[in-house]
């Protein structure tokens, strides 16, 4: 049985995690749930859950909450809520699945408190993976991963020496423009790219997603998960979204993890590893699925990869500054105040413009990611 401390409970990933619990009871606990603003969402958990500690980060929210949640819910507030929720909490597993950096102080506060952390919110290790990694070895911590992925990496991996990787291969589905001629791009409007062709999620991996910038993410999340150099990470375009990913070995052999794209698989594994249990979900009939196709991305046309991959090469401050510039560009974007292609556009210029701080702290990180956004919006 795992007790799990479920940060980002309302999203996308969140509510996956709330089906899986409910599919497999006798191994999954949930004992804590924290959100931004959705309140009636939250609510309906904690009656669903009976969980004693939340957290809302949004402060209007948690006015608005405290007369609908039951009385003797301890409600937490604001950022330092949500690090006051695993200090309190009595969680053996943390599962970050908050969009953006917002996750990093709690993730660092549940390592620290020797409870291990399944990670959703790929921002957490791009900005600071040399960071985490270390806590979570100097704490006897496990990182298991929950983006479809890595967690596809992760099970291919098992019973393998890493020093046997000759190649991690990321599936990719292309997102919605997959096929879009490049003097297209510059026309792509809000809607369009929030109609991701496979994955339900939200708005602003969505478009991460649109980009290819969520594979970028991706591909550094990769080094610091598994310990592998930049260049032994490739990205295959798979517009089926069946096979999460692959590992290829010394010896040429290939192994990769397929399934339904269903995040409560990566999900359900996290929690009950290394344990595989029977569940609900929908096994694969190969005949109906009948081919898979893959082709290689159109870097040229989505620099977003080739950003991400010379910021992961680079180290530093500097995917701290790729990953916050995108927060601002993509929000940008949402709101009508720049076009699809100036997202990457935007990142480019303010990664040039970034001096690189190695090996850094948490204090030169959040300096970092601060900069970045005020560089970014200088730009916008």
């Amino acid at each position: 049985m795992r007790k799990v401390l479920l940060l980002g409970s309302t999203g996308s990933i969140g509510t996956s995690a709330l089906k899986v619990a409910r599919d497999i009871p006798e191994r999954m606990q949930i004992v804590g749930l924290a959100a931004n603003s959705s309140v009636e969402s939250l609510v309906a958990q904690v009656r669903e859950t009976g969980v004693k500690q939340v957290a809302l980060t949004d402060a209007a929210a948690a006015d608005k909450a405290r007369a609908l949640l039951p009385a003797d819910v301890v409600l937490h507030t604001g950022a330092q809520g949500l690090v006051d929720l695993v200090n309190e909490s009595d969680a053996d597993m943390v599962l970050v699945a908050i969009v953006g950096t917002a996750g990093l102080a709690p993730a660092l506060a549940a390592i620290e408190r020797g409870m291990h952390l399944a990670v959703a919110s790929k921002e957490i290790l791009v900005m600071a993976g040399e960071a985490v990694t270390e806590a979570a070895k100097r704490k006897g911590v496990n990182i298991l991963p929950v983006d479809s992925e890595h967690n596809a990496i992760f099970q291919c991996l098992e019973g393998h020496r890493h020093s046997s990787v000759q190649r991690i291969l990321l599936t990719a589905s292309g997102g919605p423009f997959r096929q879009l001629p490049a003097d297209q791009l510059p026309g792509v409007t809000v809607a369009q790219a929030l109609k991701h062709p496979t994955w339900t999620m939200g708005r602003k991996i969505t478009i991460d997603s649109a980009t290819l910038f969520n594979k970028g993410l991706e591909m550094i999340e990769a080094k610091w998960l598994f310990e592998v150099p930049m260049d032994k990470i490739e990205v295959v375009v798979h517009p089926q979204s069946i096979v999460h990913s692959m590992v290829e070995f010394a010896d040429n052999s290939v192994i990769a993890q397929l399934s339904h794209s269903d995040m409560c698989f990566p999900i359900q594994y996290a929690v009950t590893w290394p344990d595989r249990v029977p569940n609900n979900l929908k096994p694969l009939d190969f005949a109906k699925v009948g081919a898979l196709h893959f082709e290689a991305p159109r870097v040229d046309d989505f620099p977003a990869i080739n950003l991400a991959r010379h910021a992961g090469t680079v180290g530093g401050t500097l995917p701290a500054v790729l990953n916050a510039a995108n927060e601002v560009a993509v929000d940008a974007f949402l709101g009508g105040r720049l076009s699809f292609p100036g997202i990457w556009q935007t990142v480019e210029r303010v990664m040039t413009a970034h001096q690189v701080v190695e090996h850094p702290d948490l204090e030169a990180l959040i300096e970092a990611d601060a900069w970045a956004r005020r560089q970014a919006a200088e730009v916008l």
